[in-house]
């Protein structure tokens, strides 16, 4: 079977854009800045922080309750008001990008290190994280990725590390504070190793008991507070980390280096990369070969997204995926030939009736998935029948609001698929009582909709 030209497009990015497939492999630009940060920017994480310390400051100064009351509604709007402009910052960059595995990669490793608001005035955190931790690192070593991201303001909120003291520490025994186990936790189950990574309840409580002393401080970021670590040495997979010595973040830093390189991070890692972009039973040789890229060069994520977008197993015309609903709903405005500009300036209103609320109604709550493992890969969590007809009714109803005139219908099927359409699709759309059936027919098809 020939491997139609336009797959690489859907597969490892959002589709044509306007019927325009890139000139260049999916993997090509990786090496290269990233251009749709630049040209979109958002607020840093220290830009987040000045925030919430500001608002926190305002509320300790605050003369009486009723102030107090309507600083944290300011806040808690202000928050919410910052979280749509970055749901349209991240959209645009989506649409407009000409390096469409970039912002792919970008969104899994976002996802593999999921962090959730806890309030509505964290909100705009989320996106400082993927920002700033996820976009300078997909193209490093992993070991740098994982140290920006377990060390983030952002994952330690999330996952309480700061309620963490170790129970013979200096603070614990003082105020007899105990052990959080969450973030040691996801490290090994969901970061690194994976759930079967060979790992015991033993490792996750010295790993636990390791990591005490990283915390979260509203002005400085995040810190570490020696007197709130564990004092002595922990065994985690067998190799002993600190010692006499005082407790450091260098020993912290040591465990998620050595993790980084394990030849189980190496496959839980490799076979969630097949998962999410090729089949829900992706091919052994394809995670095998991925993992061994992996150990080879010490977790060099170019050389492992590039060989992952080049591999014969990940270049088979089966189109094995669904499209989660952003990508979807990416993909139908690229084909669209929506652009950022048009993006950023919706309105609220608008913003949530073309894009956040059809997301949700297919499955994908805006930055709310379920918990620290991220979304749902599995094809039938996101083509349900509620699912799929929100999709068609996306596909009839939106179009029609996002361009005042529509393109013929027979031109759309090469706009929207390039060379990806059936015989069946083809007929249909030919078939099409208007031009607006007809564009509704091609985003609800299965060839849309799947990759």
């Amino acid at each position: 079977m020939t491997t139609p030209k336009g797959l690489a497009a859907h597969r490892f990015g959002y589709g044509p854009r306007a019927g325009r497939l890139p000139d260049h492999a999916p993997a090509a630009l990786l090496g290269k800045r990233d251009r749709m940060l630049k040209v979109w920017p958002g607020q840093s994480t220290e830009q987040v922080l000045m925030k919430m310390a500001k608002d926190r400051q305002a509320d300790r100064d605050a003369a009486n309750p009723e102030i107090r009351r309507k600083i944290k509604r300011v806040s808690f709007m202000e928050g919410k008001r910052q979280a749509l402009v970055n749901a349209r910052l991240e959209l645009a960059r989506a649409v407009d990008s000409d390096d469409s595995y970039r912002e792919r990669l970008v969104r899994f490793w976002a996802d593999h290190f999921t962090v959730i608001a806890r309030g509505a005035s964290q909100l705009p955190m989320t996106t400082a994280f993927a920002d700033d931790v996820i976009r300078p690192n997909i193209t490093g070593r992993f070991a740098t990725l994982l140290r920006a991201a377990i060390t983030h303001p952002a994952m330690l909120t999330y996952l309480n590390q700061s309620s963490s003291v170790g129970p013979d520490s200096v603070f614990g025994q003082r105020v007899g504070r105990g052990l959080n186990e969450n973030l040691a936790r996801e490290l090994l189950e969901l970061h690194t190793l994976g759930v079967d990574g060979g790992y015991t309840q033993t490792d996750v409580r010295q790993a636990a008991l390791l990591l005490t002393g990283l915390s979260v401080n509203v002005e400085k970021g995040t810190v570490y507070l020696d007197k709130r670590a564990e004092p002595g040495a922990e065994t985690v997979l067998g190799k002993s980390y600190g010692g006499a010595r005082k407790a450091r973040i260098e020993d912290i830093y040591q465990l998620l280096d050595d993790l980084a390189v394990h030849p189980a991070t190496a496959r839980h890692i490799s076979w969630k990369l097949a998962v999410h972009f090729v089949s829900d039973t992706p091919d052994r040789a394809l995670i095998e070969d991925l993992a061994a890229i992996w150990l080879k060069t010490g977790g060099d994520l170019l050389a492992v997204s590039t060989a992952l977008s080049e591999h014969p197993a990940a270049n088979r015309p089966a189109l094995e995926k669904a499209r989660q609903p952003f990508d979807f709903i990416v993909a139908a405005l690229r084909a669209l030939d929506v652009g950022g500009q048009q993006i950023t300036g919706w309105n609220d209103a608008t913003l949530r009736r073309i894009a956040l609320n059809p997301m949700a109604a297919m499955g994908q709550t805006w930055q709310e998935p379920n918990g620290p493992d991220g979304w749902e890969e599995d094809f039938s969590r996101w083509i349900t029948p509620q699912a799929l007809a929100t999709r068609i009714d996306w596909g009839i109803q939106m179009p029609r609001r996002l361009r005042k005139t529509l393109p013929d219908a027979r031109n759309f099927v090469d706009m929207a698929l390039a060379d990806m359409a059936d015989d069946d699709l083809l007929r249909l759309v030919a078939r099409s009582e208007t031009g607006a059936e007809g564009v509704g027919l091609v985003l609800a098809s299965p060839r849309f909709n799947r990759r």
